[in-house]
């Protein structure tokens, strides 16, 4: 039995990960911050709250990282955990960059002191390329960072820090680049889960105010974040560690997203969506997608969900959080 630890397993990507962790037979170790603050929700609508183990530890405490691994002995680490709201991230710079460097710089730190051989991932962001020229699209592990975020200069000084211990300290370290992942787990601040959430409770009659959303006119590479989180895991089983972009390799405007979930709920969008002004963030990115060839060559990752088939999988799943919510969720709170 292989061990590994999550760090940021309430997460979206956390809980699915640690769920396809247990079916693959690991003891799974969750890291939160605040054991009594522990949001288990995720867990518990996958089913999997009583079979992870949960351990109250900050990612700024170099020393208590050092001991837990000492104890553990894990095989594997999966860094999810960070300030990820890039809107946020422009009103706190300075908790974003403190957190998003130095809790990667500590894991890596204490892997260093303890185990060279435990294999470490990192998730970094899409964030990392900034504004990018058409020319340059689709976006490819080779292309230079240029962050237009705090989020993203934190993720980018990140992500060369796990390449700095892979290359001077011959640690495992390997990075996922990862592009807009969606699921009913997803934040409720994120735009497609909003989007979608919003849409089903007007549907349902559970809710009548409009979906209000900032800058409609952006293009982003949207895929399913379940089959995301097999790409972390294959990227750790690798005979050499790097670098991957996870992305769909598709592309779709957001005002179009809107169209095709409201059409396929059959609402009208001039009833139901309005603009708010401040949602705009100060500095978007204009259109964003990659080409996840190299995901697909060497881990054998194989993604092939059109973004049709991704908003019609989004809305079922929505629809079933949605229920157990109400139906099961809500009455246990």
């Amino acid at each position: 039995m292989k061990n590994a630890i999550i760090i940021g397993i309430s997460g979206q990507d956390g809980a699915y990960l640690a769920e396809l962790l247990l079916e693959k037979g690991y003891k799974v170790y969750g890291i939160t911050r605040d054991i009594l603050d522990f949001d288990d929700k995720k867990l518990r609508y996958l089913g999997i709250n009583n079979n992870v183990e949960i351990i109250e530890l900050s990612s700024l405490d170099k020393d208590r990282i050092i001991k837990v691994l000492k104890k553990i002995a894990p095989d594997e680490i999966y860094n999810l955990s960070s300030q990820s709201s890039v809107g946020y991230s422009f009103l706190d710079p300075f908790s974003t960059l403190n957190y998003n460097i130095l809790s990667v710089l500590n894991w890596l730190y204490a892997i260093k002191a303890t185990n060279s051989k435990i294999k470490f991932y990192q998730a970094s962001s899409s964030e990392m390329f900034g504004n990018v020229p058409v020319e340059d699209l689709p976006l490819k592990e080779s292309l230079i960072f240029r962050p237009a975020s705090p989020y993203g200069i934190s993720k980018a000084a990140a992500h060369w820090l796990a390449v700095n211990y892979r290359e001077s300290n011959n640690i495992f370290s390997s990075c996922g680049i990862l592009f807009n992942h969606e699921s009913p787990l997803r934040g409720e601040k994120y735009v497609v889960k909003k989007i979608i959430n919003t849409a089903l409770k007007i549907k349902k009659g559970l809710q009548s105010a409009p979906l209000a959303l900032g800058n409609l006119e952006i293009k982003r590479d949207w895929g399913y974040a379940p089959e995301y989180v097999k790409a972390m895991w294959l990227i750790l089983q690798q005979k050499n560690p790097g670098d991957f972009l996870i992305c769909s390799g598709n592309v779709m405007a957001l005002k179009d997203l809107v169209n095709e979930v409201f059409k396929i709920l059959g609402l009208e969008t001039s009833l139901h969506l309005t603009q708010d002004s401040s949602l705009l963030r100060p500095v978007d990115l204009e259109i964003i997608y990659g080409d996840n060839t190299k995901a697909k060559k060497q881990l054998g990752w194989n993604y092939d969900i059109s973004n049709s088939e991704l908003i019609r999988k989004l809305i079922k799943d929505e629809e079933n959080f949605i229920d157990w919510e109400i139906n099961i969720y809500d009455g246990k709170n």
